[in-house]
């Protein structure tokens, strides 16, 4: 070839590089994607909180039932267990069930499992029984809310340090309390949770000789880390012993992620074996909030997490109470955090149904799915249309899948559906609270072109149903309203 032919053709290359970098992207909306094809962990599923017994010093003179039952009619029961549990509503697969400190007076009396907890019984027993009918089951966790005042050091309810000479009595009334539920009530309980965010030791006067007993929380107790991991450690072969060895231990139940993280829980279980070796489950609040200035500070860390799984892989961890925020799109934004940023295996929100006068000096965490009044009627509250969103999309079995979104206003959470009878789904969420924004999405693995979208937002969409639309060739373009979440179910 002629020396002006290589001139040519190299005269001719820097034209077309030059023009391809000349050429400037044009964006339909907000880049984002579901892989269905790229699993990141399995899915035991959304879940829900009945709380009775929440704040009460003296049951027998002041009983009160925070979620409800107590003073509702049978239809609307019916109808909050169908919202709750049916087909149709949340189809939630967890729950989780306070254990609280009036099942025994002293180290000889005898048990009493029902005067305190009826109403949460019968919320549980009925939703079992509406999740069977259309072929669904739950998994139940029930958490040691606090202990009899007698086993503390300090003698009173809201005592802050176990009694050592009573640790033996707090085993037996963790496991007699699950026994009477498997085999009395013959619910399906899987896991014992230890405490109820006792880790937060500010809660007590600095010297330990008196209890808080005025308004300043509700049961807990404190819980270092050597004592949790001296519970993981005994409690176990206790369980096999009676019968029990289907139930597992968990570790409690932090404020959030980071103090779970960060205040040497996870070191202390990593350096004793038989800790180690009976943890059943990771479980830890998962309240956010940002901002560094405030003691209740709490990021969606998996430091933790991670950690303990360094160890022990196939652990999977829940969340076991966390806010329903505003009850917004920024709920499920959080969600989100939990799901992808802590990487969860399951969700409980805090108590999902209320009565709030009977929360002292108000709740910190007002939002819920249903709110009771005191005359026994019943609303539903925003909260539950934007969980709907989540849990009927993830349920039990299925897998979390890798999603991106490159706007933090748009967060996407997806599921597969694993081999289940459910479909796959994805959620986008808008947090913005007046911009719609349109999403360009790439949609990989999927097992169809169709989609049936379903949608709730600030304003009048209530889990809506908008009817189905289709990719082409794995693209579809989409405007999320503001303050909306949207749930896309394949079809």
């Amino acid at each position: 070839m002629r020396r002006i032919d290589f001139l040519l053709i190299f005269i001719l290359l820097c034209f077309m590089i030059h023009g391809i970098q000349a050429q400037y992207a044009v964006f339909t909306g907000c880049p984002a994607t579901v892989d269905f094809s790229k699993v990141l962990r399995d899915w035991d599923g959304f879940g829900f909180n009945y709380v009775e017994t929440a704040q009460t010093i003296d049951y027998n003179t002041d009983a009160k039932d925070y979620g409800g039952f107590s003073i509702m009619t049978t239809h609307s029961r019916n109808e909050i267990i169908d919202l709750v549990f049916g087909e149709n509503g949340l189809k939630v697969g967890l729950m989780k069930m306070f254990l609280d400190p009036f099942h025994q007076n002293n180290p000889e009396g005898k048990y009493n499992h029902v005067s305190s907890t009826s109403n949460m019984m019968m919320f549980v027993r009925m939703g079992l029984e509406k999740t069977h009918s259309w072929g669904g089951n739950l998994q139940i966790i029930t958490t040691l809310y606090g202990p009899p005042a007698y086993m503390t050091l300090q003698k009173v309810m809201r005592g802050r340090d176990l009694d050592p000479a009573h640790k033996n009595d707090l085993a037996e009334y963790l496991i007699d309390w699950v026994k009477f539920l498997k085999e009395k009530e013959k619910f399906p309980v899987k896991y014992i949770s230890l405490h109820n965010e006792g880790e937060d030791w500010e809660r007590w006067p600095l010297d330990g000789k008196e209890g808080n007993i005025g308004k300043g929380h509700d049961y807990n107790m404190f819980w270092p880390p050597s004592q949790v991991c001296e519970f993981l450690a005994f409690m176990q072969p206790k369980l096999d012993k009676a019968g029990l060895n289907d139930i597992r231990v968990t570790n409690g139940e932090p404020t959030n992620w980071y103090r779970f993280s960060f205040w040497g829980l996870p070191e202390e279980i990593a350096a004793n074996p038989a800790a180690l070796k009976n943890l059943g489950i990771i479980t830890s609040h998962g309240f956010y909030a940002g901002g560094y200035d405030n003691r209740w500070y709490g990021s969606h860390t998996n430091v933790g997490i991670s950690y303990l799984r360094s160890l022990r892989p196939e652990l999977h961890a829940w969340v076991t109470s966390t806010s329903w925020s505003r009850m917004d799109a920024k709920f499920i934004k959080e969600i989100w955090g939990n799901i992808y940023e802590v990487q969860v295996n399951g969700i409980i929100p805090w108590a999902g149904i209320q009565r709030p006068p009977l929360w002292v000096g108000g709740d910190p965490n007002p939002g819920c799915a249903i709110r009771v009044s005191d005359d026994g009627k019943y609303e539903i509250q925003p909260g539950y249309y934007f969980y709907k969103q989540v849990s009927r999309a993830g349920q039990p079995g299925m897998k979390v899948v890798w999603t991106m979104s490159m706007d933090n206003e748009l967060p996407v959470i997806a599921f597969a559906s694993n081999g289940t009878m459910n479909k796959d789904a994805f959620i986008v969420v808008n947090t913005s609270a007046s911009i719609e924004k349109q999403v360009d999405l790439t949609i990989k693995g999927a097992k169809s072109t169709k989609f049936r979208i379903f949608r709730t937002n600030s304003k009048d969409e209530k889990y809506t149903d908008l009817g189905e639309v289709s990719s082409a060739e794995g693209k579809l373009l989409y405007n999320a309203p503001p303050n909306s979440v949207t749930t896309f179910f394949s079809e």
